[in-house]
């Protein structure tokens, strides 16, 4: 059964992402027909816009399957490990480097690997039920898809925060740090689809649709409290901030999180500041393979994914407990 359906019409080709029992979880055969529909669509002159979209409004994309690398994890399986990410950040990259008009439309839950297959396109349409997340740490993972590109060049300290917290956007949020590239109303979102379907040009479909934006984001208290990328450094600012409740809160988010992949994400942030966007997924590619073998990611997915009792027993259990020569290990080249 193929959770990807295509339409062809007026000069659009759309990918419909149909896998509604998983969210629209990226599965193997879903990367690698949607990577070879692109590829097709890329050399063929009579398709000059590709539209992705949902079929369903819960969510555009949860991500990726989690819970089937955990599985390969557990039996032992890096070769299926490997082969599901280089497929993956393959995906990204394509979408990334697309020689035409990538549009994807997110109304629902766009995270990590969904983010992937958007954050990189040239259109990213925005509702306000949409929710932007990469709450990776909290499964013992870290933000990967190419996210320790594009996470590092949003506003001082956005990425960090979340990276490290998984916090929620809403979609003009998203809009306001750069995440996403329009805001339109969900009643508006079926006529948008519609026009550009239609072969109505982006900028006369979008453009009387696109609302104002607003957001409430605490930019500077993100900007100063998620600027050092020394984690004993951060929480302890955190933690310092007496009566201050929006920092207690991101203290509660923080312990939630795998305190290894805290330490972990912020230094492959740190790196991919300086780097390409290829270069980032290379490295993802390589820490992804040591990180998914450690006792934390399968902890990190049962508690979260598979038993749902958000009761993770990480090892070690606190942020100042993690060995420096560890955490190179699972980073370094």
């Amino acid at each position: 059964m193929s959770f990807i359906r295509t339409n062809v019409a007026d000069g659009v080709g759309e990918i419909i992402l149909d896998r509604p029992k998983a969210l629209n979880a990226l599965d193997q055969s879903m990367i690698d027909e949607m990577h070879q529909t692109l590829l097709t669509w890329g050399d063929d002159d009579s398709i000059e816009t590709v539209l992705v979209t949902s079929a369903h409004e819960r969510a555009f994309c949860a991500g990726g399957d989690i819970r089937a690398i955990r599985q390969h994890a557990l039996d032992g399986d890096a070769e299926a490990i490997e082969t599901y990410f280089t497929a993956e950040y393959r995906l990204d990259q394509l979408v990334a480097e697309y020689p035409k008009p990538y549009v994807a439309l997110i109304d629902g839950a766009a995270m990590g690997g969904g983010l992937g297959i958007s954050v990189h396109g040239e259109i990213r349409v925005v509702t306000e039920n949409a929710l932007i997340a990469m709450p990776e740490t909290a499964i013992g993972f870290f933000p990967d898809i190419g996210a320790t590109y594009f996470l590092p060049r949003l506003p001082e300290g956005v990425g960090l925060w979340l990276g490290l917290t998984g916090a929620r956007l809403r979609g003009a949020d998203a809009v306001a740090v750069g995440l996403a590239t329009h805001h339109v109303k969900a009643a508006d979102l079926p006529a948008l689809a519609g026009d550009i379907r239609a072969g109505v040009s982006l900028g006369e479909a979008l453009r009387p649709r696109s609302a104002p934006v607003e957001t409430d984001l605490p930019l500077r208290r993100i900007a100063e409290y998620f600027s050092d990328s020394d984690i004993n450094a951060l929480v302890g600012g955190l933690q310092g901030a007496v009566g201050d409740d929006w920092a207690q809160d991101m203290v509660g988010l923080l312990g939630n999180a795998s305190p290894t992949s805290l330490w972990v994400t912020a230094a492959l942030l740190e790196a991919g500041r300086t780097s390409s966007l290829a270069e980032c997924l290379d490295r993802e590619l390589r820490v992804g393979a040591r990180v998914c073998a450690t006792p934390d990611f399968a902890e990190g997915v049962r508690a979260v994914l598979v038993d749902k009792d958000r009761n993770p027993a990480f090892t070690p259990a606190t942020i100042d407990a993690v060995d420096p020569a560890e955490v190179r290990r699972l980073v370094g080249d």
